[in-house]
């Protein structure tokens, strides 16, 4: 089994290519080893000394370190733990799995807009930021705010802020003119 990394925008997340699904449909977000419970390959992860979260996509896992571990003493580690886990037989995540969209759900008289703005992350925003090992999800729209959740990736990077402001906001606005702005939101 080869194992391929990619860098990411983010200097504290590694992005790992095994050449097999991960996840069928959807992602999954295990932001500490707490929550690592339903999938053996977070938790074989999380065993790595320095690892603070784990992110799957269909195709990719994103890990990210404790700023003070250097890439070059855990990313052997990593890599065992991830062809451990394949040559094991297990799923990524035990049980069923959410396939749903990852999105906020929302009703009321905005529900128009927020199908828009749904639709404008699942077309063009996602699949870009799902390439630097991140998604982007829907969390809220209040008056004219849209508020989103980056995972991955792209929490806690560096030029999210940029993204979110020049990229993401700009192109909401241009389709959506009741936005005026996007924030993002810790959950």
């Amino acid at each position: 089994m080869f194992i391929q990394t990619e860098s990411t925008p983010n200097p504290a997340t590694l992005k790992f290519l095994p050449g097999q699904t991960v996840l069928e449909a959807g992602t999954a977000d295990f932001p500490s080893s707490e929550t690592a419970g339903t999938s053996p390959l977070a938790t074989r992860i999380f065993a790595v000394t320095g690892v603070v979260a784990v992110f799957f996509g269909n195709d990719f896992v994103t890990v990210t370190k404790e700023d003070a571990v250097e890439w070059d003493h855990i990313k052997p580690a990593i890599l065992g733990a991830v062809m451990e886990h394949y040559q094991s037989g297990q799923p990524a995540i035990e049980g069923p799995q959410d396939t749903a969209s990852g999105h906020a759900e929302h009703t009321g008289e905005d529900a128009e807009i927020v199908n828009q703005i749904k639709e404008l992350l699942d077309s063009r925003v996602r699949p870009a930021v799902a390439q630097d090992g991140g998604d982007i999800t829907f969390h809220g729209f209040d008056r004219g705010v849209v508020y989103l959740h980056m995972q991955g990736a792209c929490a806690g990077c560096p030029s999210s802020t940029l993204t979110l402001k020049m990229g993401i906001e700009n192109l909401l606005r241009h389709y959506i003119p009741e936005v005026t702005e996007v924030r993002p939101v810790a959950v």
